[in-house]
């Protein structure tokens, strides 16, 4: 949970510090936005690039990799002098935690029984909300104190903070070890049984004649092709709409006559909203189907886009709806993680997640950029939400297609 907060504060507190960016180098919109959306471009390409890395080298190896990139890109953006260099270490920024998304995802799986899979994923996949949330609030302390690059200086420190956690407090994962059985594997196992009140293993589980075989690119075999086009389709599309609400909120909130500060508690209401829907989820997953549970939680998140879309007149009105909103927008978010961590076995959970995962940041780029398009166009709120809000439902009609059965759900360490 923790790490999942350093991409929600990221994200959250560069949006802080862009007004100040701006006024210090002189730059326009669009220059602003090019900075902007280069981290999720870094986000994307470590999600798809560093995914297999964690399912070749190991879990904590890859996480320990992506904290130190990120902490450099963090410290490295201090020291920008221009929009290009500013744009470089973002995208190295973006490039580990791509990388660390998809391999704590995978991370949380393994260290999950069957049962309880689906909710520790979710309890991990909400520190995003709850990192938006202390980013908001930190950013606009420390911004009160310096400028705009106390911000990265604080994200830097952060992440920095977490690189002896892993390091002392995170084992490898003993599915990963198993499977792949790298030097000194029987050792590392053992440590992490014995660390979990488990007895030691006198040997290894018999590695297949097919294990040395596998390959990342499996992901694309005649088995594995339906799940992953579908899943990156529905992370993709939902992604559409969670990334609308995320970035076009505090502008929205303005426009409808409220002030800037309104607008930022709108925007810490629709992450508490979402933390809320993320826990819940996770909680019923222990008794309900996941995936039945996600899609009606996609088709619940274009119901509250269309309600927010018609406009409220009242401050605390139009702050229950986003929290709503957040509530079933972010629960959809955890529910795909979830499921991503179910249908790939063991030695692509990684490489599957961060394909997805990757492809699917592409509909974050797109997603400001086609409701610009539609406002500049002439589109009112309600029009343009319900346009946005349509990525859900169509995620929840690729979920339909998904094969996702009970006996798929405890074979996944396969």
């Amino acid at each position: 949970m923790g790490l999942n907060a350093l991409d929600g504060f990221d994200i959250l507190s560069i949006s802080f510090a862009s007004p100040g960016i701006a006024r210090e180098w002189g730059i326009d919109r669009a220059a602003l936005g090019f900075v902007l959306s280069m981290e999720l471009i870094g986000m994307g390409l470590g999600s798809v690039l560093l995914g297999g890395v964690a399912d070749k080298i190991g879990r904590r190896r890859t996480l320990l990799g992506c904290l130190v990139v990120m902490a450099i890109g963090m410290l490295m953006a201090t020291q920008a002098r221009s929009v290009y260099s500013l744009s470089g270490w973002r995208v190295v920024t973006g490039l580990g935690i791509g990388g660390m998304l998809a391999t704590i995802n995978a991370v949380a799986a393994e260290f999950s029984n069957s049962r309880r899979r689906g909710m520790n994923v979710s309890l991990m996949a909400i520190g995003y909300p709850l990192g938006a949330v202390a980013g908001g609030s930190i950013a606009a302390l420390l911004l009160q104190l310096g400028d705009w690059r106390s911000v990265f200086w604080f994200g830097a420190s952060a992440t920095m903070f977490f690189i002896p956690l892993v390091y002392f407090l995170v084992p490898e994962s003993i599915d990963w070890l198993c499977q792949r059985q790298p030097g000194n594997a029987l050792a590392d196992v053992n440590r992490g049984l014995v660390r979990m009140g488990h007895a030691p293993l006198d040997a290894l589980p018999a590695a297949s004649a097919e294990a040395g075989r596998r390959s990342v690119a499996d992901i694309f075999s005649p088995q594995l092709v339906r799940t992953t086009v579908l899943m990156s389709l529905a992370y993709f599309l939902h992604v559409i709409s969670f990334y609308f609400v995320v970035e076009w909120v505090p502008k929205i909130v303005v426009d409808l006559g409220f002030t800037a500060a309104s607008a930022a508690g709108v925007l810490v209401w629709l992450n508490v909203g979402g933390a809320t829907g993320g826990a819940v989820l996770g909680l019923l997953s222990l008794r309900l189907g996941l995936k039945a549970l996600t899609m009606a939680v996609l088709v619940m998140s274009t119901v509250m886009l269309a309600v927010f879309g018609l406009g409220h007149a009242d401050l605390p009105h139009l702050s229950l709806v986003c929290a709503i909103a957040g509530f079933f927008i972010n629960a959809g978010i955890v529910g795909l993680y979830g499921i991503l961590a179910q249908v790939f076995p063991t030695y692509l959970r990684a490489t599957g997640t961060g394909f997805a995962v990757g492809t699917g940041r592409a509909g974050a780029v797109l997603a400001p950029i086609m409701a610009g398009f539609l406002f500049r166009a002439g589109d009112d709120l309600q029009t343009v939400a319900l346009i946005m809000g349509v990525g859900s439902l169509a995620a929840a009609v690729a979920l339909w297609f998904l094969p996702f059965t009970s006996e798929q759900r405890h074979t996944a360490k396969a």
